[in-house]
């Protein structure tokens, strides 16, 4: 057995970042996938670019500060910033090349079989050819600003992430030979231009190809020498000061500077010329070792045009509904009486196949209504622009209760949403606390306190996801709603920290970041551990979107060694290795990557013939652990611990939408053995669920379920 010392060894952890690029290979792998439906494949090709693009602006960004910081320190694999940064743009350039060849040599022929044409301006007849003229001159040339690079005309500034044409201009008359750019203004205009066709076709023209052929327009007199197509990707990330006196002026600030970050990649057509991606590459001020060339399309975010066109429905698969947990339908004809079911027991709900408008945006609109409630607060990471929730808070101060937001500015890429939100709260007398600059507020919960007899109650509702109705039609979490006093009293305790002055010695239940979350995981693997070793079957299933943090590895490592089956769910960076022999035998992990986005957290640990579980808005990694403001709750409930428990399994028995790691950090794709039964975990829970609630009716059949939600597909 190795020793603690050895359980450091770089050998036995795979680096973060290729893990992380293993996640979007598997994403890659359904947009390859030649058993889905056509359309779900061209939605994996927008996945993959928009996660990549994600990918760059922050991760990538952050190893380029460490190498111009001249930071060498090695990450727990072994890896230097340097070594990391090469590894990335191999894995990347490589994964590129196949999502290229996916689109144009599988997809688009494939697309055009379908009725739907993604064509360039040289395959137009003239009729189309005519009419694309006319449109380009109605509605696109009016948004163009040609710009020139000239003495007296310095390089334009590229903004993160916009398609530009990159254009070499010789002038006959002086024999001069200037660069141009021309930003294709896609924030405005359609990625797609569309083209009236024949009956049963539709015609589209990528809107970069439209302007590169009427360049002529925006030079007139000019003869065109060279031109592609080219995308910057900046460093997006916020730098905020722990000191920060006003953090609300200083995320607004960083969001202006966010604007100006630091180039990371360069993506440009493989088909251009030496002379001008010399002459864009240095007028960039980038270095050739972040150019990526791109062998067709480029930014295939473009194609959820395509993917959101109407109709279609044999190129898509048949939607998921999330239908009315069977316990807020027992009084029919009414509203569901969110709180009426809590006061009756904890109620466990897992998203979208239990509707979140019937649940989450229920209890708050309940919360608002009901003349006994004193106070509602929340907190707030992300949310949506047609979200009730945030509402609702400005409608409970309008009724004379007590109304508190907890608003994360931070929340990376939302935080302007979350500005805007965070003003109008306050604007309308919501207390709103921003949390403190070193700490993200990451915790999904609700706490309601009403007036019941001679005192007050609390209820409480905690998620592993966001507030968030779009996120939660597309995302799998779990939620409990709970009115168990320890519980309550502990979100009671955390709110007040958060808005107060002074932390919590300790808590009675819950597990919370940064100061107590990790402990009590790592508490609960040695408690299994000696159950084990005292003669008591014990067991350890978790699931989480990643696993990074070293001590949990390790401690992971200690129960493998002791005997203890370890089975790990991890969608997305896995750093352990499983398989090894001595150190992780006993550990399997797996990955589910589907049509539904796997987010919850669950974390269980089995001795003997009982079970500790809890549900939590945290994964295991320092970020989580150490600089966020997390929750984990436990659930106790019997029949609340079973669903979790059927969760898992199913999960461990997926061999349609799986992959499993090796210890040489491959993930091979799972499929039936010969006579074995497919299973898809999603699948079963969008069909259990639905039966469940039809039972419920007295129907017992599964169509008979209210859907208040279609569950889009996606990441």
């Amino acid at each position: 057995m190795a020793n603690e010392h050895e359980l450091t060894d770089q050998a036995l952890y795979i680096n973060r970042e290729v893990s992380w690029l293993d996640f979007n290979d598997r994403v890659l792998q359904l947009a390859e996938d030649e058993r889905a439906p056509l359309l779900e494949r061209v939605k994996f090709c927008a996945i993959y670019t928009t996660n990549l693009d994600e990918y760059f602006m922050v991760r990538v960004a952050g190893i380029h500060d460490q190498i111009d910081a001249g930071v060498e320190t090695r990450s727990q694999d072994g890896h230097t910033p340097a070594q990391t940064i090469a590894l990335i743009r191999e894995k990347t350039r490589e994964l590129g090349g196949r999502l290229s060849d996916c689109f144009e040599a599988t997809l688009r022929p494939a697309l055009r079989e379908q009725g739907i044409a993604v064509v360039g301006v040289d395959e137009l007849d003239e009729e189309q050819r005519s009419e694309l003229a006319m449109h380009f001159h109605r509605a696109i040339f009016p948004a163009l600003t040609p710009l020139a690079v000239t003495p007296g005309r310095p390089f334009p500034y590229i903004s993160n992430l916009s398609l530009s044409l990159a254009v070499l201009v010789h002038d006959p008359l002086s024999e001069e030979t200037v660069f141009a750019r021309v930003k294709v203004p896609t924030e405005i205009l359609p990625r797609f231009v569309a083209l009236d066709s024949p009956p049963g076709q539709l015609t589209f023209v990528a809107l970069e190809d439209v302007i590169a052929h009427h360049l002529d327009a925006l030079f007139p007199g000019m003869e065109i020498v060279d031109c592609d197509v080219f995308r910057v990707t900046r460093d997006a990330d916020l730098e905020v000061s722990d000191d920060a006196a006003d953090l609300l002026q200083a995320v607004e600030d960083e969001l202006r500077r966010r604007r100006f970050g630091e180039i990371v990649r360069v993506e440009i057509g493989t088909a251009c010329s030496e002379r001008l991606r010399e002459e864009l590459v240095e007028l960039l001020g980038a270095e050739e070792s972040d150019v990526y060339p791109v062998d067709g399309l480029l930014d295939m975010g473009g194609l959820w045009q395509l993917v959101r066109l109407p109709g279609y429905a044999e190129l898509r698969e048949e939607p998921l509904m999330g239908s009315v947990h069977p316990r807020l339908l027992r009084h029919e004809g009414e509203r569901p009486d969110v709180m009426g079911a809590m006061r009756e027991g904890d109620l466990l709900v897992h998203h979208p196949y239990d509707s979140f408008a019937a649940s989450v945006e229920r209890f708050v609109e309940q919360a608002v209504a009901d003349p006994n409630v004193l106070a509602i607060k929340q907190t707030v990471y992300r949310t949506s622009d047609d979200s009730p929730l945030v509402p609702a808070l400005i409608d409970a101060t309008e009724r004379g209760k007590q109304a508190v937001a907890l608003v994360e500015l931070q929340a990376r890429f939302d935080e302007r949403m979350n500005i805007h939100w965070a003003k109008a709260l306050e604007e309308a007398g919501v207390h709103v606390v921003y949390g403190q600059p070193a700490l993200k507020t990451h915790a999904k919960c609700v706490l309601v306190v009403r007036r019941e007899g001679d005192g007050v109650r609390n209820y409480v509702h905690i998620g592993t996801g966001n507030y968030h109705s779009a996120t939660a039609r597309l995302y799998t979490d779990f939620g409990l709603f709970t009115t168990d006093e320890q519980i309550g009293a502990d979100v009671a305790d955390m709110f007040n920290y958060l808005t107060g002055y002074g932390r919590p010695l300790h808590y009675r239940k819950v597990l919370m970041a940064p100061n107590h979350l990790r402990d009590g995981i790592l508490e609960q693997i040695e408690l299994t551990i000696a159950a084990h070793s005292a003669g008591s079957p014990s067991r350890i299933a978790m699931k989480m979107n990643a696993l990074v943090d070293g001590p949990c590895i390790r401690a992971l490592y200690r129960a493998s060694q002791a005997g203890v089956q370890v089975d790990l769910n991890v969608r997305g960076i896995c750093c352990l290795r499983p398989g090894l022999p001595g150190v992780s035998e006993n550990i399997r992990v797996v990955s589910i990557v589907g049509r539904l986005l796997e987010h919850s957290r669950i974390y269980t640990f089995e001795r003997g013939s009982g079970h500790t579980i809890f549900i939590a808005s945290a994964d295991l990694m320092p970020r989580n652990l150490d600089h966020r403001v997390e929750l984990a709750v436990p659930i106790e409930t019997p029949e609340l611990q079973a669903e979790l428990l059927d969760t898992l399994e199913r999960a461990f028995a997926d061999n349609q939408s799986s992959w499993e790691l090796a210890g040489e950090g491959t993930w091979s794709r799972r499929s039936p053995a010969p006579g074995e039964q497919a299973r898809n975990m999603q699948l079963e829970l969008a069909e259990l669920h639905a039966a469940r609630t039809g039972e419920e009716r007295g129907t017992g059949d599964p169509h008979a379920a209210t859907h208040e939600h279609a569950a889009a597909l996606g990441h």
